[in-house]
């Protein structure tokens, strides 16, 4: 998945980004009000961390301009403000979530991935296809009850493909969902990552998951 940081703290910021892309994430950062939104506008996220106390517009008013425009996507406000009343407000105003500073940052991943289900299909955190099981909490991966290691990368796509198993998915809309701004595209990247997960998935097994989708791009599904 991909999500986007906005907080004006930068080592702060730094953190969050560093541990959001040891487990995955892809990750884009901003430090004020207007950029957040400048970037929720330009890229599809799974969920944005909203600072409350930001320069030029604060994260009341950038989540209330991305709700004015229709947006479901999951936000979590990051914020010193402890109070009843702030919480009060920033849940009327549209937030999924509110985490009080300073926090831990094991919990965050957790408050991530409840967000997120939230607006998914899936409403576990146990993913399964055939004998294929990731439980998104944990990030462990089995396939036939053997436990398979992934790079953090791998993991990404193969739970966004899980959490849409059954569909077509392009190289576009991976790159758009895994990786950052900082990705150019254009190069084998993505299909470099597809061959390392589909030996590690489907190498040794009679049943292939993986299959690709000449022109169209990869799909996860059992054979028939």
């Amino acid at each position: 998945m991909r999500i986007l940081v906005a907080e004006d703290e930068k080592d702060l910021n730094r953190l969050v980004c560093k541990t959001l892309e040891r487990a995955g994430y892809g990750v884009d950062a901003c430090y004020d009000g207007e950029e957040a939104l400048d970037y929720a506008a330009g890229a599809a996220y799974d969920c944005i961390l909203l600072d409350i106390m930001m320069p030029k517009l604060d994260g009341h008013a950038v989540l209330r301009a991305l709700r004015n425009k229709g947006s479901v996507t999951p936000v979590i406000f990051l914020t010193a403000r402890d109070s009843v009343q702030d919480r009060i407000t920033g849940l009327d105003l549209g937030a999924d979530d509110y985490l009080v500073k300073p926090f831990d940052l094991d919990e965050l991943l957790a408050r991530i991935r409840a967000a997120t289900r939230k607006y998914s299909a899936q409403k576990t955190s146990v993913l399964t296809l055939g004998d294929l099981t990731v439980d998104t909490s944990s990030h462990t991966v089995t396939r036939a009850g053997q436990n398979i290691k992934l790079s953090a990368k791998e993991y990404a796509i193969l739970e966004y493909m899980m959490q849409h198993k059954g569909t077509v998915i392009s190289r576009a809309r991976l790159e758009d969902h895994i990786w950052n701004y900082d990705y150019t595209g254009g190069s084998n990247v993505v299909d470099v990552y597809i061959t390392y997960l589909r030996k590690k998935i489907d190498q040794g097994f009679d049943k292939k998951l993986l299959h690709t989708v000449r022109g169209a791009g990869w799909i996860l599904k059992e054979d028939t």
